[in-house]
């Protein structure tokens, strides 16, 4: 266990599954070409998917972080690791039967992306409870990404009290896989594009039916849009902050933005700061190949917010 795991009586962000390696192919249009061949620049590969890009912006962020997943005993399970340890996160794993999981993404030329995910978790796999429960006692809030087997720990979640975290990434509102996510979570993020038109009832119906508090819909360069319990039934839109370089890629921009809204809440913000924080960490994300543009706390204290 790392030094920062035994030098903490508290736990600032537990964050759970959610880790893999993403092969990043730049492509001068999306959608390509329905052509036989395509020549592109160096094709690279980048550790981190949402779970490991959230830890490694919070820890960027200088908040104290454990991060949980099944990973494989493969070469991209080591990326995995090398990254994490390389960013100070605390990772802590099981082996996955079936090896760390990969995913595609083409990237055109104006930062925008287009991702072949590879979920390849057993429907039957789950982390067993005494691999996660002394870490969920000491966390002050804990971010699920939506892995199947992490559902399964809302029971421990609610019972410690611990407020919850979730990313439903492109939710159509209607898909069961991210139900109990949506419904079970204390701050539900997820991205305008899934549900389209009918985002804004998507965010009223997690709020009527669920727990959360608070309901972020992210709209990449159209910023991002927010919805309260006590706000009203129209998401309040978040403006999105000009990157302070050119757009490079757009992978792991929502990661970074739950990054920085967490710090905020973690530090006591009103909502709205925390969108904005938010907002401030993605587009910086932006700047940098494959999610490598990580903002610390002086950039992002030093935002007007």
């Amino acid at each position: 266990m790392s030094a920062q795991s035994t030098e903490q009586s508290a736990l600032d962000v537990l964050v759970v599954g959610g880790s893999g390696v993403d092969t990043v192919v730049r492509v001068g249009t999306l959608p390509v070409p329905q052509v036989d061949s395509i020549g592109v620049p160096p094709i690279r590969e980048w550790a981190g998917h949402t779970g490991g890009n959230v830890a490694l912006g919070c820890r960027a962020l200088g908040l104290g972080v454990t991060f949980l997943d099944f990973i494989g005993e493969d070469l991209p399970g080591e990326q995995v690791r090398e990254r994490l340890a390389g960013g100070g996160v605390d990772f802590e794993h099981l082996v996955s039967p079936t090896g760390t999981r990969r995913a595609v993404n083409l990237v055109d030329d104006t930062g925008r992306r287009m991702s072949f995910y590879d979920a390849r978790d057993p429907g039957d796999l789950r982390m067993p409870r005494d691999f996660y429960l002394p870490h969920l006692r000491r966390a002050r809030h804990v971010h699920l990404s939506i892995m199947n087997f992490a559902r399964f720990l809302y029971d421990d979640i609610a019972e410690l009290g611990v407020p919850v975290s979730t990313d439903l990434h492109d939710w159509d509102g209607v898909d069961d896989h991210h139900r109990d996510f949506a419904l079970r979570s204390d701050v539900v993020f997820l991205s305008a594009a899934g549900a389209g038109e009918r985002i804004a009832s998507v965010m009223r119906e997690i709020l009527r039916e669920g727990r959360a508090e608070a309901v972020v819909a992210t709209a990449g360069a159209g910023g991002s849009y927010l919805m309260t319990r006590d706000g009203g039934r129209t998401p309040r839109p978040i403006p999105a902050t000009v990157p302070p370089s050119p757009v490079v890629d757009s992978n792991g921009a929502g990661d970074a933005y739950v990054s920085g809204f967490l710090y905020g809440r973690l530090a006591g913000r009103r909502v709205e700061d925390c969108a904005r924080l938010g907002a401030v960490a993605g587009a910086y994300a932006c700047t940098g190949n494959g999610s490598s543009a990580l903002i610390g706390r002086e950039g992002l204290d030093s935002a007007q917010v």
